[in-house]
Parts: C-alpha cells; sequence; structure tokens
C-alpha cells in the first residue's frame, strides 16, 4: 500500500485561529454559531445574487449520557477465537458458520494480537459531531441524519432555486453523467474561524457562510455556497471518477475525505485511493491505497463513507477490497511555528467468511459505541469490535448487500436494518427473480428479529432490490421505517413500504411507476411534522407524507437521480444524471 503524508503549511494567523477551533471544539463551543438564526431565503436560478447565509434552528437534544465500550465477552453467544498456525485467527458460530480474519500493522506486519492504544467510544447518533450540517453519508455514525435542522413547511412544494452544472466521464464502456450512487452531497456551516482559514473566496469569507461539498463523476470536487449554488472556492480537480460520498473531519478541522470509485477515467488509468484534501490550502494530503498487497481482490475502489471518532481522531473506512482500515490521522495544531500536520498510522482488517468467497465492502459501516457493522458483496453481516478489530457475530444476508445499514436505540435494546439485492442469487442462473430480504436484527447478538420478503426481477446490468439505505423513523415517525426497493413488479418499477419496526408488517405500500436507488430522508417541520423526500429513476424528486406514502408534490431534476439528497433547513441539494446539481427549497 502506497500511503502519503505530508505537513500541511498555513500562516501563523490561520494556525492561531485553527487553535481557537480545536480548543472549542474539545469543550462543545464552536465560535461564530448562531444561536437563533433564522430561515434560508432563496435566490434566482439564472443569477443568484450572494445573500447572508442563515442557520435553521437545530432539533433540541437532550444531555448525552456517559458512554462505556461495551465488553464483548459478556454479550449472548459470544465466542472466543482461535489462533491457527498460520497466524489468522478464526471463529466458528452457532450454526457452523465461520470467519477467519487477520490483522496488519505498520509494514504489513501481521498482529498475533491487537488492541488500540486510542480506544473508540461511539455516543449516539446525534453526539457524532458539534458542527452543524450533514458531515458523511446520512449524517453520522447510526446513519440516521441525512437532515439538519428544521424547515418551515407551509404550502408543501418543491421548487428549484438555483442549479450548477457539472460534467460526465466514461469508464469500462460505460458512461457516467453527473452524480450518482451513492453521491450525498456534504452540507456545513463553517465556524468563523475555520472559514476565515480556508481557501475560500473573498465573498465567501465574508459571510456566514453554509457551504456544499460534492464530489461527482467528472473527477471534480464542487464547493457551492448552500442560498445561492455560487461556487465558494474552485473546484478540486482529480481527473478520476467519484460515486461514493464524502466525509468531512467532525471536529470542525479543515479536511475531506472522498472515495474514488473507477480506475478508468476517460481512458485514463488511475490507480484506486481513498483520499484526504487539506481544505485550507484545497489540496490532497493523503492517501490509502486501493491496491493492497494484503488481500487477493483486484478490485480497489472506496465507495464507502467513514466517520472519525471527534475524541481520538481515529477514521474507519471500509474498502471494496476487502479490507477494513483504521487509521489514527493524528492531526496536531503548532501554534508556535503555525503547522498542521498529519502523521496516519494504520491497522487493517482481512476476513474470509464462510458463506461467500465475495468481499468488498461498498455500504457505508454504522457503529454502535464500540462494535461496527458492514456488509459486503457476497452478503456476509459482521460486527466487529473495532478496538481489538475482533468479530463479534456474523449473519448470512443471503446476497450482494450495498445498502447502508442503519441503527436504531429504544428502551427495548439496540436494533439494525438492512436489506439485500438481487444479484449473486440469480447470476449464471435461469431464475429471472428473487425476493429481497428486509431485515431487523437485534444489533448485540445478531438475532434476526423479523424479515419480510418483496419479490424483485433480476436484471444483469443494474441491480434490483435495496441500493437505497432505510429511513427510520423518528419522533411523531416513530415505529416506522422505510424501504424503497427497486425493479419489484418490473423492470423499472419499484415499490416505496413502510414496516412496523416491532413487527414487520406492512403499515403502507405504494407501488412506483420508476425505482429508485435514491435513499430516502427525512425534513422536520417546524410544526413538528415529519416530511419524507426521495428521487426517482425518472428524475423526480417527490415530497411525500411518510405516515401514509401518499405524494404532496413533486419537482423534476431532469434525469435519473441515483443519488441520495442532503437536506439542511429549507434547503435540499442533490445531483442527477442531466449532469446538474440542484438546491431545491421545500415551502
Amino acid at each position: 500500500m502506497t500511503i502519503q503524508a505530508r505537513s500541511i503549511r498555513t500562516t501563523l494567523a490561520t494556525a492561531l485561529a485553527l487553535a481557537i477551533l480545536l480548543a472549542c471544539t474539545a469543550c462543545g463551543t464552536l465560535p461564530g454559531t448562531p444561536t437563533s438564526p433564522p430561515t434560508a431565503t432563496p435566490q434566482p436560478t439564472a443569477s443568484p445574487e450572494p445573500t447572508s447565509t442563515p442557520t435553521p434552528e437545530p432539533t433540541p437534544s437532550p444531555t448525552p449520557a456517559p458512554v462505556v465500550s461495551i465488553d464483548i465477552t459478556k454479550l449472548a453467544g459470544y465466542v472466543a477465537p482461535v489462533r491457527l498456525s498460520s497466524g489468522a485467527y478464526s471463529k466458528t458460530f452457532a450454526g457452523g458458520a465461520k470467519i477467519t480474519y487477520w490483522r496488519y500493522g505498520t509494514g504489513n506486519k501481521l498482529l498475533s494480537s491487537y488492541q488500540a492504544e486510542k480506544p473508540v467510544v461511539f455516543g449516539s447518533g446525534a453526539d457524532y459531531t458539534a458542527l452543524q450540517g450533514v458531515l458523511t453519508f446520512r449524517g453520522n455514525n447510526y446513519r440516521n441524519a441525512p437532515a439538519y435542522g428544521t424547515a418551515d413547511v407551509s404550502q408543501k412544494k418543491l421548487e428549484i432555486v438555483w442549479t450548477k452544472s457539472d460534467g460526465a466521464a466514461t469508464g469500462y464502456g460505460s458512461y457516467w453523467p453527473g452524480s450518482g450512487w451513492t453521491g450525498q452531497p456534504l452540507i456545513v456551516h463553517w465556524p468563523e474561524a475555520t472559514r476565515l482559514a480556508m481557501g475560500l473566496t473573498a465573498e465567501a469569507k465574508a459571510k456566514d457562510l453554509v457551504e456544499v461539498i460534492y464530489p461527482v463523476f467528472d473527477g471534480n470536487v464542487y464547493f457551492l455556497d448552500l442560498a445561492t449554488g455560487l461556487p465558494t472556492r474552485s473546484p478540486i480537480v482529480v481527473g478520476t471518477t467519484f460515486k461514493g460520498t464524502g466525509c468531512l473531519d467532525p471536529r470542525g478541522l479543515p479536511l475531506f475525505m472522498t472515495g474514488q470509485g473507477l480506475d478508468d477515467t476517460n481512458g485514463i488509468s488511475t490507480p484506486f485511493q481513498y483520499r484526504l484534501f487539506d481544505l485550507v490550502r484545497n489540496k490532497q494530503v493523503f492517501a490509502i491505497a486501493g491496491k493492497d498487497p494484503v488481500t487477493t481482490r483486484n478490485w480497489g475502489a472506496f465507495d464507502s463513507s467513514a466517520v472519525i471518532d471527534a475524541k481520538t481522531g481515529i477514521m474507519v473506512e471500509p474498502g471494496e477490497n476487502g479490507v477494513i482500515y483504521r487509521t489514527d490521522l493524528d492531526a496536531a495544531l503548532d501554534a508556535a511555528s503555525g503547522t498542521l500536520s498529519l502523521a496516519p498510522s494504520i491497522v487493517k482488517f482481512v476476513y474470509k467468511s464462510s458463506y461467500s468467497s465475495k468481499l468488498g465492502t461498498e455500504s457505508s459501516a454504522a457503529y454502535y459505541r464500540n462494535l461496527m457493522y458492514f456488509t459486503d458483496n457476497g452478503g456476509t453481516l459482521v460486527c466487529m469490535d473495532v478496538n481489538t478489530l475482533e468479530p463479534v457475530w456474523m449473519a448470512d444476508l443471503g446476497d450482494d448487500t450495498d445498502a447502508t445499514p442503519v441503527l436504531e436505540e429504544t428502551a427495548d435494546g439496540v436494533f439494525l436494518y438492512t436489506g439485500n439485492e438481487i444479484d449473486t442469487r440469480c447470476y449464471g442462473t435461469s431464475s429471472t427473480s428473487a425476493p429481497c430480504n428486509l431485515r431487523k436484527f437485534d444489533a448485540l447478538t445478531g438475532k434476526l428479529i423479523w424479515q419480510h420478503d418483496i419479490r424483485c426481477t433480476y436484471d444483469a446490468s443494474i441491480n434490483g432490490g435495496l441500493l437505497a439505505t432505510p429511513l427510520v423513523g423518528q419522533d411523531d415517525l416513530s415505529g416506522v421505517v422505510i424501504f424503497n426497493v427497486a425493479k419489484t413488479t418490473a423492470r423499472y418499477a419499484g415499490t416505496l413500504l413502510a414496516l412496523d419496526t416491532k413487527t414487520g408488517a406492512v403499515v403502507w405500500q405504494r407501488e412506483l411507476a420508476s425505482y429508485s436507488w435514491s435513499s430516502p430522508i427525512a425534513i422536520k417541520g417546524d410544526d413538528g411534522k415529519t416530511y419524507g423526500i426521495f428521487c426517482d429513476f425518472k428524475g423526480d424528486m417527490h415530497l411525500f407524507d411518510p405516515l401514509t406514502g401518499a405524494d404532496y408534490s413533486t419537482v423534476s431534476l431532469g434525469a435519473n437521480v441515483e443519488s441520495s439528497p442532503s437536506a439542511y433547513g429549507n434547503m435540499i441539494v442533490v445531483g442527477s444524471y442531466a449532469k446538474k446539481i440542484f438546491g431545491i427549497r421545500i415551502e
């Protein structure tokens, strides 16, 4: 593996500003954050004028209780590992399922044991960051917050208020326009100290900025003002295709990460990397190489969106090469010399599953305290202790699973929702359909709580089943989980359905003329009511009632929307195959 690590040079003034920011982040207070911001005002599409960007009122959350690490040896059904003569470890679970795994340190040295020097213990999803915005796929470690703040909804309509053109790419004999799956834009309200330190335009530095950050198919990372759609800095031109979702450092450091989706872009071969960018200089400063000698898989894409523990600076990222990377970024600020430095060190987890030999993770992992949940191309779901890199339990999902699992913490326990695709079960056979299995698991033990099946057609070129991440209801939507399933009754059809979280029974079900890979999101109204948003293959964005499934209104985004939208207050952002990024206002 090739690792690039360089020092990031800034001015002394910048370093001091960042030092203040880090100190404030550590105590949970960020400078420049308004306490009672107003609602965003839309701008005309044709020629928007820059305006001050207001900040939506965040949804109040209770003071978090202290979180402690889960002792995996005390969990029901725990199986102790067995060390093999090869240096690997293995576990055989009840029923005969087996996982064999290896852990590697610096220089790809096989580790005989592993205990993290900096233990990671995530809090609830609401405690992932003190920054305002959507900083990783679905917002946090539970993957249940794709929208930030609340919206003033009175007319229940959608309006496009700005657009930004992007490009396209070719690769592996295919054409990739605009933005694709999962492709959720990041939205962040920068604290003043960070905003003044970064490489922004003068206009962007001068306002209370909420910034959209969006890596897309054409190989560029775009930076836009949420209010106007105007550029806040020049795009970072990488030249290789991005189709996953990026990640921002939740500590407030101006660090942005995103993964490469293809190594063949416009006829140019570029080695796979998971890339980290310094947003002071708008320059790549670190990378994890996808072509890794510790795995036998040649495909090294990174579609997953990483998470970073704000207390330790540990970043965890699964690769489609079958490797889980636990990276200590070791980002440090020296105010005296004006230097922000990185000294990353990586520990790797590699495994083999008795369920399937098809390794590689395209979904984004979910995290409960020190437990990590990831799925792979062969349909294996693994729960792992992220501090020892020891598997806790595993489950057979029966097929390729790319939809990101979502956690729910209740008084009755901690649960995980997921669903699979129609892929490996039909590949190379005469089968033309199979059931998509929607499931709820006990997140601590792996016990299956319920399963709901919905039959889908098999398409060798474009998979059916669950590609969209489920939406777990909260507040007035509590007790419901919404799934968006592709290619159900016909090749281009889909089904949107809500299931009871306790029983798995259908609450409502809606047949769609156009299927969807785009993940549905929930927007909380100022009146306490939840509104749903989903996008489809036809290119329509739907504003719908998540209690019934019925549309309030729709707006056309011109072409297929594979990407998942993000929302901040009244503003929604998403890209489509029309080679445009859209700023849409919910009214």
